[in-house]
């Protein structure tokens, strides 16, 4: 089993990488190659989503306030190829010219739950017709990167309770914040295995 923990002030959410290689598979199987920029926003989305409907985040990854829009930090790094765990991704996802990536090998959906499945499916279905560009443009409407935005072409750090707040579960912030605590830990512990 292959679990990032987040390194820094006490994330609560475990960064998983497995995961996140098959819901990126998903993604590529629904519409084939695509630019970094569109497969980082289709993540986020349903990243996004799941915590809305059902409390977990897909990847577990930390998001970042870009000047294009949310980004899910660590899952930027190993696409820019400067994050542990670039090896794995390597396996699965090539990288096609300078800003493309495509599936190299599938990697499977054993990691994933059927509801993680479909949600992935059905965001890579609902933006089909959209460019990368108007796939950032819906992404700047969110509450959370318009209160996170930041200057120029820098990055800043979304805080979690924002995005709950954002998605409308500010009132179970709590419960997802101590869901997400005891995964974490329960990562830190297989990972030590």
């Amino acid at each position: 089993m292959h679990v990032c923990e987040f390194a820094g002030r006490g994330d609560i959410m475990t960064f998983q990488i497995e995961k996140t290689i098959q819901a990126c598979a998903v993604l590529f199987k629904e519409t084939g190659q695509m630019s970094r920029l569109r497969l980082l926003k289709l993540l986020y989305i349903a990243d996004r989503e799941s915590l809305q409907e059902v409390g977990n985040s897909i990847t577990g990854d930390r998001a970042v306030a870009m000047d294009h829009g949310p980004v899910l930090s660590r899952t930027y790094d190993i696409i820019k190829g400067e994050e542990h765990g670039v090896e794995r991704w390597s396996q699965f996802i090539a990288r096609v010219g300078r800003r493309d990536l495509r599936l190299k090998t599938d990697p499977g959906v054993d990691a994933l739950s059927a509801y993680e499945v479909e949600k992935l499916q059905e965001v890579a279905n609902r933006f089909d017709a959209s460019d990368g560009w108007e796939v950032v443009e819906k992404t700047h409407e969110f509450p959370e990167w318009q209160r996170n935005r930041p200057p120029g072409r820098s990055s800043k750090e979304i805080p979690f309770e924002h995005i709950l707040e954002a998605v409308g579960m500010a009132d179970h912030a709590a419960e997802i914040i101590a869901d997400s605590e005891s995964f974490a830990r329960i990562g830190r512990v297989l990972a030590l295995l």
